[in-house]
């Protein structure tokens, strides 16, 4: 399947327009951001390790009842999605105080939260993507009232099933980063969960060292960022298809990524 025009690249992946105009191809880079991309790297194969990483999380999700807006894989680094209307609000749902969390409190990173705290970050490159209340998200209209009870709502079934998931896997889910989209289903206006899920918006550490295996290790300048991404790959399973393509259709996908 041809993508067609660019219409907007982010830190992470570019959005192509896809086959009809309630679609997108959304390709993953293998660009790496912190800081508010005050670093910066390219780590070959990331976009593909999240690919896939994403996708077998979506599907689950989907299982289970949460609307998402993926729709298939279509090739090793893209994936066919909804065309969604973007909540400008990142819902950040942490678990164990890790990151800006600990330095902004004082908090030793690894402290285990009584419950799931959720936070709201403005979504603002220029500004840093900056901390904000439920008031600030009524006050200036990002969303309505039902939209991020809804939101919430969401977040912590999200919450709920990854931490099952990962828990099978001999991982800890530290804390992730979850968007929203809206969109038109049935004449109704409904949100779906959007963007991505994988190492590069989730922290998961190994459940017996307390190894990290997600974007800290970019972050923190640990090295072996892609053997960390792989490792969670391994877990979940998803690294065994991504081995077994063959080199013939890498090539053919490679070829149609670049048309």
């Amino acid at each position: 399947m041809k993508k067609g025009s660019k219409i907007y690249e982010g830190k992470a992946k570019i959005l192509f327009e896809g086959p009809d105009p309630d679609t997108l191809v959304q390709h993953f880079k293998d660009d790496a951001t912190a800081f508010n991309a005050e670093m910066r790297d390219v780590i070959e194969g990331k976009g593909v390790i999240n690919n896939y990483i994403s996708e077998h999380i979506m599907l689950r999700l989907n299982e289970i009842g949460i609307p998402t807006h993926f729709i298939k894989r279509l090739n090793m680094r893209e994936q066919l999605v909804k065309r969604v209307d973007i909540v400008p609000i990142e819902v950040v749902v942490r678990n164990v105080v890790a990151g800006t969390l600990s330095k902004r409190l004082g908090i030793a990173e690894g402290t285990v939260l009584p419950h799931p705290l959720i936070e709201f970050y403005y979504k603002s490159d220029a500004l840093g993507d900056p901390l904000v209340t439920e008031d600030h998200i009524m006050v200036f209209g990002w969303a309505i009232p039902e939209e991020l009870d809804e939101m919430v709502s969401l977040s912590m079934r999200i919450n709920d099933f990854l931490l099952g998931l990962f828990y099978g896997i001999g991982l800890r889910l530290i804390d992730f980063k979850l968007e929203f989209g809206r969109l038109i289903e049935d004449d109704m206006l409904r949100l779906v969960l959007a963007d991505e899920i994988s190492p590069d918006t989730c922290r998961l550490w190994d459940m017996n060292t307390n190894e990290k295996l997600d974007k800290d290790r970019f972050r923190l300048k640990m090295g072996g960022v892609k053997e960390g991404y792989q490792e969670v790959a391994r877990r979940l399973g998803v690294l065994p298809r991504m081995q077994g393509k063959t080199a013939e259709r890498a090539a053919e996908e490679s070829a149609e990524e670049k048309e």
